[in-house]
């Protein structure tokens, strides 16, 4: 396993795919290394592409109000990151040869914080980390266990900016995060 100063290395050098061609900085993830949970979304937006941060546009104040609602916080308590690490142009979604391109990064930070809960914030890490059939209007708030983690999936901040009707179940899904992680005993 490398450490975190040589994936953050690798991945500030990565040129994998087309999207380091036009990114201002590689977005690789902030928070406690030694987290419990992690949430993990599906690429970088242009605030995260110009700061070299994850989730800190209005989508990101969203989630960090989420965060609290279930005594979480992206400095002390969590870590979060994301599928790819640079921006797909005009915030697209990312392509398949671009999630594979990164894939291995996730799967390196995955294996140094050794979270025993991720939570996949939206439909395109939901597909890539729990199940390429997953449908997010259907099965958010599930909970599956892969390798001795427990996964499971909600909306995108961003989704929940377009549409405020999905709040109160997204709430729900909180609360059971929340529990989950008290289940599991996890150091919050």
């Amino acid at each position: 396993m490398v450490s975190w100063t040589e994936l953050k290395q690798a991945c500030a050098g990565c040129q994998n795919c087309g999207l380091c061609a036009t990114r201002h900085n590689v977005v690789f993830g902030i928070g406690n290394e030694t987290a419990d949970i992690l949430f993990v979304g599906e690429g970088p937006g242009e605030q995260e592409d110009l700061t070299g941060l994850p989730f800190v546009g209005p989508a990101g104040k969203l989630l960090d109000d989420m965060l609290r609602i279930i005594d979480l916080d992206r400095s002390l308590n969590c870590y979060i990151c994301n599928i790819v690490k640079c921006r797909p142009p005009r915030n697209r979604d990312p392509l398949e040869t671009e999630q594979d391109a990164c894939i291995g990064y996730l799967e390196e930070q995955i294996a140094l914080v050794e979270p025993r809960i991720i939570v996949c914030l939206g439909r395109i890490a939901a597909k890539r980390l729990i199940d390429p059939d997953y449908r997010i209007t259907r099965q958010h708030g599930q909970w599956v266990q892969k390798d001795g983690i427990w996964y499971t999936a909600i909306y995108h901040p961003s989704a929940l900016l377009r549409d405020v009707g999905k709040r109160p179940e997204t709430f729900d899904d909180l609360l059971a995060i929340r529990e989950k992680l008290r289940e599991v005993g996890a150091k919050v």
